[in-house]
């Protein structure tokens, strides 16, 4: 694993930014209570304290802003698009400004629209944000070490994510090969579905090969393995769960105490 750690690529370079000094799995972990109390209700405020607090805390991620709005992009596309669909089929209430079928728009869609739309974004951007820095080997010891994962599951799915690399570099690889030949000038479809194919029968024969290298190094053996890093937690860690915590717990007060809390499952 530690030679694989060498071959990762960088999102960002090697920095002092304070979430590069914490563990994958924290980072993995530290969102969740958000999640959580964010699922459980539907307003804008809850969402948009969620949202301010992620603005406050971003100068810290070790994110340049060209990254951040390009690895979050997916998020604000989406985002809207949820809203639209609130917009036109929500819970009618109070005044209707217009109506086509089964679709209406009224102040209660508008409304259900627009603590969806921050809904969606007071979740995904922490995720992301949180997340897009981790380097898989480093969240694969974390897996393994720290939530005590089975191994075999862990180094298999590194294993695979590692391969995404060599499957694009294969794509590009083939696709100069059949253009060479003459093979690859029409045909769109044809030519996906060839390529497709040839795609499968080498990342199956990869595949195997690399199942029993990993078997003849010892991996899934009986015996306890060894690990070539060391993954802890650190003061670090308990810092950001504690900031974790108090941004989940400061979204639930601010909610109640403006009375717009909506439990949803109440």
């Amino acid at each position: 694993m530690s030679a694989l750690a060498g071959t990762a690529p960088a999102i960002t370079a090697r920095s002092t930014a304070v979430i590069h000094r914490t563990n994958a799995v924290t980072r993995l972990i530290v969102p969740v209570p958000l999640t959580i109390v964010l699922l459980l209700t539907l307003d804008w405020v809850s969402a948009a304290t969620a949202l301010a607090a992620l603005a406050i805390l971003l100068p810290f991620a070790g994110l340049t802003p060209r990254q951040f709005w390009l690895r979050t992009l997916p998020v604000w596309i989406a985002a809207p698009l949820t809203g639209i669909t609130m917009l036109l089929y929500g819970r009618p209430d109070g005044t209707v400004y217009w109506e086509f079928g089964l679709a209406q728009i009224s102040d209660g869609s508008i409304t259900i629209a627009i603590a969806t739309v921050l809904r969606v974004l007071a979740i995904a951007l922490p995720a992301v944000v949180l997340f897009v820095t981790v380097d898989p080997t480093d969240l694969a010891d974390g897996l393994a070490q720290i939530l005590r994962l089975p191994a075999r599951f862990v180094l298999g799915a590194l294993a695979g994510i590692r391969m995404i690399g060599l499957f694009l570099d294969d794509w590009r690889a083939l696709e100069l090969a059949r253009r060479a030949r003459g093979v690859a000038d029409r045909g769109k479809i044809r030519r996906f579905a060839g390529m497709a194919l040839a795609m499968l029968v080498l990342s199956i024969r990869r595949g195997t090969k690399l199942a029993t290298a990993m078997e003849a190094r010892g991996f899934g053996g009986a015996t306890t393995r060894t690990w070539a890093r060391e993954s802890r937690l650190g003061r670090i860690d308990l810092a950001l769960f504690a900031i974790g915590i108090l941004v989940s717990v400061i979204v639930v007060w601010t909610s109640v105490a403006t009375g717009h809390w909506n439990f949803l499952f109440g």
